[in-house]
This record gives structure tokens, C-alpha cells and sequence, in this order.
């Protein structure tokens, strides 16, 4: 049987979960569960292999602390694919300890890459590159050394350093083809494509032009003014100053933005920024608080200057504004972002991902799927959502990604 079971462990090292199922499909035994579970999982199955993998976990005995963790971390890569975000992280840290005291540096590196990926899909990447930075991935198997330089590269795409995104793919290209697992090379493939891909338009002088991530990189290093719809901030080079909480203000950034060098009318500005038909002095007045706070925020990027019909922004130190824009907008353009990566993700996981309300997030949902944009499977709890990839353009800007405020 022991023999049995570790054909069956070889084959899954090798990517091979048909060949691995050949030599334990009839067996019952707790390991051979746990590599039925593990060999589902590789299938695409994750009902059966949730299942195979808590029989399991319940099959190994007392004395088994090991084969239990590695369940444990199991059961928590079979979580991360279905997009079950919500569940607590103390029992992947507490397999992660207990592999490392058995001595299986290599489950425990891949428990540790399982926690960073979670951080980074729901927009932790601070805690995700401090956990990141106390990994070495040189002793590990070529694997896992792919997994770590797809999490390095995630971080860095996410931070907009394209350069060392570019290096770590190149890292784990070379990686996947030692492992020799299809899956993985394609997984490095579609990594790098969003390096190739349109990821943002620019808005400048009336003229609109797509970018790529490095492209984006360079303008918000640049000593251009930016607005940035993408995260909802003006910002020149590192300073920036965050109007994420300010829907009303980032809107009349953003219309001045577009109109720089000239100006816009106060009765265009309302109908825009109050979304309302009827101009009325009242809106006028409003009008002026609004644009003399937002004065204040930009003040030292930029002064919100009075014309003889309205209002024109005027950049400090800067020789040009320019709007940077997501490839795709409107309420709903986020929750295709997260749809986007093609896998089935439950309105829970959405909710945590975006930190919003589960019922946003439902009606979100609703109006996606009446408008053919996203389908959904499963009923109650089991209910999952997936949208096809958008053709064409990466939608890695709209991810959750905090922005700090100086």
C-alpha cells in the first residue's frame, strides 16, 4: 500500500493527477484519501476534493500531526481556487507550524505562499510582501520556486514595478519548465500577458491613448499631474493625495483634468459633478464650497483657478495634467476586475476582496447578470460567479490595491 501511495505522490509532483488516480483509485486508506483529495482538486473537482480531503484529515490518527497539516494545506489551496476568502487563517498558520517541526521545509514554504496569495487577492500586499520577505526560495522544489516568483510577480504588478515583474516571471519560466507541469507554464504565460496588454487610457489634451503597465509606470513617476481614476487620487510622482472617499471632489478633479488646459463652465461642472438637469443658485453655492475645498486638498500640487465662465485647474510645478483612466468603467467595472481572473468566485469572497457589503456586491451581481456580463452556478451558499477575461486589456488597476496619502 505504502509503495502504492507513493507512485501515486510522485505522479502528483509531477503534474500528472490521471496517473496518480491509476495507482490509488481503489485504495482507502488516509493517505491514499488525501492523494485522491489532492489529485480531484488537480482535476478541477474541488466538491470532491473538499470532501476526500476532510475524510482524510478525520482518518489519520493522533499520532499523525504531520499527515493532518498537510491535509490542512490541502483543504486551504482547494479554498484559495474556489475563492473562499472568508475563512480564518489561524489553521493554515498552525499547519504551517507544525510542517516546519516535522522538518518539511517544502509544504511549509507552500502553506506560506497559499497565506501571501490570499493576502494579495483581497488587497493586503503590505502584509503579503512582509510575509513574502522571510521566504527563501532557493532550497525549494521547482514547484513551488514557480509559485513564490508568480506571488513576487503579483506584488510587483500590483506596486507598478514592472521591471522586477518582468524578472520574476523570467525566474519562473525557467522554474516551470524544470518542474516540467504544463499547468504551471501556462499559469507564468498568462501572468506575463498582463505586462502586454493595455492596462489604462490617459486623457491629454483632449486626446485619449491607451497604455500598458509599464507605460503607467513611467507617467506616475513622471513629473506630470495625474488624476487618477484608477485609484481615485491626484498625485505627482510620490505625492499624492487621496480623494477615494470623496466622490464629489475627485469628480470635479477629474472634469478638470480633462478640460486642461482650458477651463469648464460652472452650469457644466454641476450638471456633471451634482448629476442634476436644473442649474439653480443653489448649486452654484455649493459649487464654490466644493471647489474651495478641493483647493485646499491640491494645494500643493495645484491651484483650482476662477475663469470669467467657471473654473480651470492650474498644476504647480508640473508642465502637464493628464487623467489617467481604467480600461473599463462604470459601478460595476471592480467586481469584473476580480471576475476577470476566469475563476468562480462566491459573492462573500467579492464582498471581503472589495470591502464593501455582501447585498453591493449581490446587487452588483444582478445587474451584470441580466446584462449577460457575468453567469452564475449553484444554488444558496454554493452559488458562484465567473465573467470570461475582458479581450484585449488587463484590468490589474482596478484591483483592490490601498493607496497611501501624503
Amino acid at each position: 500500500m505504502d509503495a502504492l501511495n507513493a507512485a501515486a505522490a510522485r505522479a502528483l509532483a509531477a503534474g500528472d493527477p490521471l496517473g496518480a488516480l491509476k495507482w490509488i483509485a481503489l485504495n482507502a486508506d488516509a493517505r491514499a484519501l488525501a492523494l485522491r483529495g489532492i489529485a480531484m482538486a488537480q482535476l478541477g473537482d474541488f466538491a470532491r476534493a473538499k470532501a476526500l480531503l476532510r475524510r482524510a484529515a478525520r482518518a489519520f490518527g493522533a499520532g499523525e500531526a504531520l499527515e493532518r497539516a498537510r491535509c490542512v494545506v490541502a483543504a486551504a489551496e482547494v479554498a484559495l481556487a474556489t475563492r473562499e476568502l472568508g475563512g480564518s487563517a489561524k489553521a493554515l498558520d498552525a499547519a504551517r507550524a507544525t510542517l516546519d517541526e516535522h522538518g518539511d521545509r517544502g509544504n511549509a514554504a507552500h502553506a506560506k505562499l497559499l497565506a501571501i496569495r490570499r493576502s494579495l487577492l483581497i488587497g493586503r500586499i503590505d502584509d503579503a510582501e512582509r510575509t513574502l520577505a522571510g521566504l527563501d526560495p532557493s532550497p525549494l522544489p521547482p514547484a513551488t520556486r514557480t509559485v513564490h516568483e508568480l506571488v513576487v510577480a503579483g506584488i510587483a504588478i500590483r506596486r507598478l514595478r514592472t521591471r522586477d515583474a518582468h524578472a520574476a516571471l523570467a525566474r519562473g519560466r525557467r522554474a516551470a519548465r524544470q518542474a516540467g507541469i504544463p499547468s504551471l507554464m501556462r499559469e507564468v504565460e498568462e501572468a506575463a500577458l498582463l505586462l502586454r496588454v493595455p492596462a489604462a487610457r490617459s486623457i491629454a489634451n483632449g486626446r485619449e491613448s491607451r497604455l500598458l503597465l509599464a507605460d503607467v509606470e513611467a507617467l506616475l513617476n513622471s513629473n506630470a499631474l495625474v488624476v487618477d481614476a484608477c485609484r481615485r487620487a491626484v498625485r505627482r510622482a510620490r505625492r499624492v493625495v487621496s480623494l477615494a472617499t470623496r466622490p464629489v471632489l475627485f469628480t470635479l478633479a477629474r472634469t478638470l483634468g480633462e478640460a486642461w488646459p482650458g477651463d469648464v463652465a460652472k452650469d457644466a461642472l454641476v450638471a456633471r459633478v451634482f448629476e442634476s438637469r436644473f442649474v439653480d443658485a443653489s448649486h452654484r453655492a455649493r459649487l464654490r464650497v466644493e471647489i474651495g475645498r478641493l483647493r485646499r486638498l491640491l494645494r500643493d500640487l495645484a491651484d483650482v483657478r476662477a475663469t470669467s465662465r467657471g473654473f480651470a485647474l492650474a498644476p504647480l510645478r508640473s508642465r502637464k495634467v493628464v487623467v489617467l483612466a481604467p480600461p473599463v468603467e462604470g459601478e460595476d467595472a471592480r467586481v469584473l476586475a476580480l471576475l476577470g481572473d476566469g475563476e468562480a468566485w462566491s459573492s462573500s469572497a467579492l464582498a471581503l476582496a472589495l470591502a464593501t457589503s455582501q447585498r453591493t456586491v449581490q446587487r452588483a451581481l444582478d445587474s451584470l447578470e441580466a446584462a449577460g456580463r457575468v453567469r452564475s452556478f449553484g444554488r444558496a451558499r454554493a452559488r458562484r460567479w465567473t465573467s470570461p477575461p475582458l479581450p484585449g486589456i488587463t484590468t490589474t488597476l482596478l484591483l483592490p490595491s490601498p493607496v497611501s496619502s501624503q
